[in-house]
């Protein structure tokens, strides 16, 4: 037991030591986190003997990461996104799926084989993405909410494909399948309606009842989705689909920000022991002369992949940037697809060889993959002159949403991000009867700002092309209350570019920061945290005086 406790430290202070490293060099931590797993990993120094205990806590970190995605996509984003996420989802499985068959055969694989390959190409890393997403503030973007919504649909076709392969596994045959296919229709058609009563007359009243106690919400929390995760595992759907659905139960709940609040640093947490088990279970010895072919499978991939997606979402009217933003979240493969060929290599079906080759591509796409969605809006400023095919000349669905936002002809103020600090201060802005037009890239924000009068835009702050169809000629000011220094840059950037001569207020959260944007030509910076603490004072003092005053 010593010796465990003694790895895990081990393995936590070269996680530490290898993320400030990471951090310092302005790389992302998931790629830290994976050489950790291949250097402690029996690929190099074969540190890690606690393999159990570690597999655990990593399966712990990916029921509660879907069960954070579960809790955000409530019934409102369903109703409106489920289209899209489904036809763009299984577009692309049958897209990948084919063309990946043809490339493998090409390779000179056989049928089986080549069959095996492909699959495993279309399956893209939801807890990695979901990371990616959520450490850029994107998950509540038009393109996190589809991007997320079609991953989803992969996770769920990847646990019928293995429910089938285990058909297999039975002996079973054909008719196996076929029961196994009859298995997991009549389990769906018994969960969903469960779950539904579980929404609409226990959850509600079991939350407001352990509200009064945060810790014992959390608690709740994290039981639901564990439990759920294992009835899942139990009715063949899998842990993960499992978990997701337990966090859609409770995602029209006014608790669920709570909940999600408080969740995120335990989900982090451990997040990195799933990172590390996938780094050290990387197996690069068998090898050999398939490095070609993993470089060619890569580069469909990193490539082909994201070109699919943006074709199916140009294709259902939707912009060219949407599309970009959301393909590049299935630019690599997922640790799923390793799962499946394993499987595969233990039914018989395959050789070893081509599960080191589907680890190689792994471990490549998923690292570059990484940096591509990090750096996505530089990415999309350099290929976007040549993305004008991936978009109809007329985007009817993402104008839809923006025709739901509402428009507004003229405005005082434009106001960028409408979460607390900003909403207020729109409300404060219009009681001083100046007209203002709020701007947000979550479309629930925008339907609740609709639904108390507020003028609000669909838009995001890193699109480059979106200050154009704001009323930019009369506004005098325009405000962006979001912190992140890189998006203010270039909104500041966009805004002078489409010929803005009003007045910009941006927001910053250290000084380093205010000076770069005082530098690039901000003429207001806001510290929202500061500016509250410096009234609060004022007002306590003014209330000191008078006490002292009446005394």
């Amino acid at each position: 037991m010593n010796n465990v406790f003694f790895e895990f430290a081990g393995l936590l202070l070269i996680s530490a030591l290898a993320g400030a490293i990471a951090v310092r060099l302005r790389q992302p931590l998931i790629i830290a986190f994976i050489a950790v797993g291949i250097l402690s990993g029996p690929a190099a120094l074969g540190w890690v003997t606690a393999h159990d205990q570690i597999d655990l806590l990593a399966q712990l970190g990916v029921t509660l990461l879907l069960f954070a995605v579960g809790l955000r996509l409530d019934l409102h984003i369903i109703k409106n996104l489920g289209p899209v996420a489904l036809a763009t989802g299984i577009g692309q499985i049958v897209f990948t799926t084919v063309f990946g068959y043809l490339i493998a055969s090409a390779l000179g694989m056989a049928p089986l084989t080549a069959l095996y390959v492909a699959v495993a190409l279309t399956f893209s890393s939801t807890i990695i993405i979901v990371k990616l997403l959520s450490d850029k503030r994107e998950l509540d973007s038009l393109h996190g909410r589809i991007a997320v919504g079609f991953l989803i649909v992969q996770d769920i076709a990847v646990v019928v494909a293995m429910m089938l392969m285990g058909a297999t596994r039975m002996g079973a045959g054909g008719d196996g399948l076929g029961a196994a296919s009859l298995s997991l229709l009549l389990n769906l058609v018994l969960v969903f309606p469960v779950l539904a009563l579980l929404m609409r007359y226990v959850l509600p009243r079991v939350l407001h009842l352990l509200a009064r106690s945060q810790e014992l919400l959390l608690l709740f929390a994290i039981a639901w989705g564990v439990a759920a995760a294992v009835v899942g595992d139990q009715a063949g759907f899998g842990k993960e689909v499992g978990a997701f659905l337990a966090g859609f139960s409770l995602a029209s709940s006014v608790y669920r920000e709570a909940i999600s609040a408080r969740l995120t640093g335990i989900r982090d947490f451990l997040l990195l022991f799933f990172f590390i088990d996938l780094g050290a279970k990387l197996d690069f010895s068998a090898l050999g002369a398939d490095l070609p072919a993993a470089a060619l499978l890569s580069l469909f991939v990193l490539i082909g992949n994201p070109l699919i997606v943006m074709a199916i979402m140009g294709y259902m009217g939707y912009r060219k940037r949407t599309g970009f933003l959301a393909g590049l979240t299935v630019a690599q493969i997922s640790e799923f697809s390793v799962v499946f060929v394993a499987m595969g290599v233990s039914l018989g079906h395959i050789g070893t060889g081509t599960l080191s080759m589907v680890t190689l591509v792994g471990l490549v796409t998923i690292a570059l993959s990484s940096y591509m969605i990090l750096y996505s809006g530089t990415l999309y400023s350099y290929c976007a002159p040549w993305l004008g095919r991936f978009e109809r000349s007329n985007p009817f669905r993402e104008l839809a949403v923006e025709r739901q936002a509402g428009t507004t002809v003229e405005a005082d103020v434009i106001v960028y991000g409408l979460g607390r600090y900003g909403r207020r201060l729109a409300e404060r802005l219009k009681e001083q009867n100046l007209r203002v037009l709020g701007v947000d890239f979550d479309p629930e924000v925008v339907r609740s700002c609709r639904r108390h009068e507020m003028d609000v835009r669909f838009g995001d702050a890193e699109d480059p092309a979106f200050p154009e169809t704001l009323p930019l000629g009369g506004a005098r000011w325009v405000v962006s209350t979001v912190p992140q220094l890189e998006l203010n840059l270039a909104l500041l950037g966009a805004l002078r570019h489409h010929g803005y001569a009003g007045r910009v207020a941006l927001t910053a959260h250290n000084d380093r920061d205010a000076r770069r944007l005082a530098q690039a030509g901000a003429d207001k910076v806001l510290f929202p945290f500061d500016d509250a603490a410096d009234f609060a004072a004022g007002v306590i003092e003014k209330e000191t005086l008078k006490k002292e005053t009446e005394s």
